[in-house]
């Protein structure tokens, strides 16, 4: 099996995994404050992570300072990005907080020009353009409350695009594992405080379900993405982060019978065209 196909199987796995992980999340309901749902979505990744390395002798703690002080900023830029995208998917429908989030990839483009240097290819203006027209039509901008969600969930995905960026950085200082490690027992530390200060709600036997399908899944997109990254380009395997999409769109439909508006349906179309477009022309070149 060759590394581009096992980064494009590792990152459909990472797809499923997010739209499994944002189910749970809706599916444990309001009750549940956003900071303990933030906490049980790592302290599974945090479990799970140690007892695989101590089977695979994996270095979870790091092999440098500079890439620990890396992932510490790494792990403060995803918590935030994390913290929004959960706030917003109660409010919203699941494919449309979804897309929303997975508009990432655009703002990893754009963060690895301006700081990883890399070369601005002429097809990535259009397209950028071309997103955010589609980010638009999703949003459907209104002087309401209504909108507050979908503009938290765009903020989110600039946030998981810098997380995303730093991982690309990273790959050449620390395994996937690690990366994930110090990200997951940093949120799960930092949600603590918060936890007991906001008021701690015992979870019910279901939503405690839900909270643990939550890390599970979590945990299983998180490995697979850096797994994703570590065999294949970003410009070869990013394009299939937004089957996610299609995922919560048949989720939501089948959970909630959700059903995207006209508008929301043509801004998915658009932005999907667009991380076609990129992925062939970035191969093509």
């Amino acid at each position: 099996m060759s590394n581009r196909l096992k980064g494009t199987l590792f990152m459909i796995l990472s797809a499923l995994a997010m739209a499994l992980m944002g189910a749970s999340v809706k599916l444990t309901g309001g009750d549940i404050p956003t900071f303990e749902k933030i906490f049980f979505r790592n302290i599974i990744g945090v479990i799970l992570i140690f007892f695989t390395s101590n089977r695979n002798n994996l270095h979870i703690l790091g092999t440098s300072n500079k890439g620990r002080v890396i992932m510490i900023i790494r792990s403060a830029v995803g918590l935030i990005g994390a913290f929004l995208y959960f706030y917003c998917i109660n409010y919203m429908y699941l494919a449309d907080s979804a897309l929303l989030n997975k508009l990432s990839p655009f703002f990893v483009t754009l963060f690895a020009i301006l700081f990883l240097k890399e070369k601005l290819e002429k097809h990535h203006i259009p397209i950028l353009i071309a997103v955010l027209v589609g980010a638009i039509l999703v949003i459907k901008p209104k002087f309401s409350s209504e909108v507050i969600p979908a503009i938290i969930c765009f903020i989110s995905a600039a946030f998981a695009g810098g997380a995303y960026t730093i991982v690309r950085f990273l790959k050449d200082y620390e395994t996937p594992e690690t990366i994930v490690f110090w990200f997951s027992a940093f949120s799960s530390l930092m949600m603590v405080p918060f936890m007991f200060i906001s008021g701690f709600v015992v979870p019910t036997s279901t939503e405690l379900l839900y909270l643990i399908l939550t890390g599970v899944f979590a945990a299983i997109a998180q490995v697979a993405l850096s797994y994703s990254y570590k065999y294949a380009l970003a410009s070869e395997v990013s394009v299939y982060q937004y089957l996610s999409i299609i995922f919560s769109a048949l989720i939501g439909f089948g959970i909630w019978g959700e059903i995207p508006d006209i508008y929301s349906l043509l801004g998915i179309i658009l932005i999907i065209g667009c991380a076609i477009v990129n992925y062939y022309i970035s191969n093509k070149k």
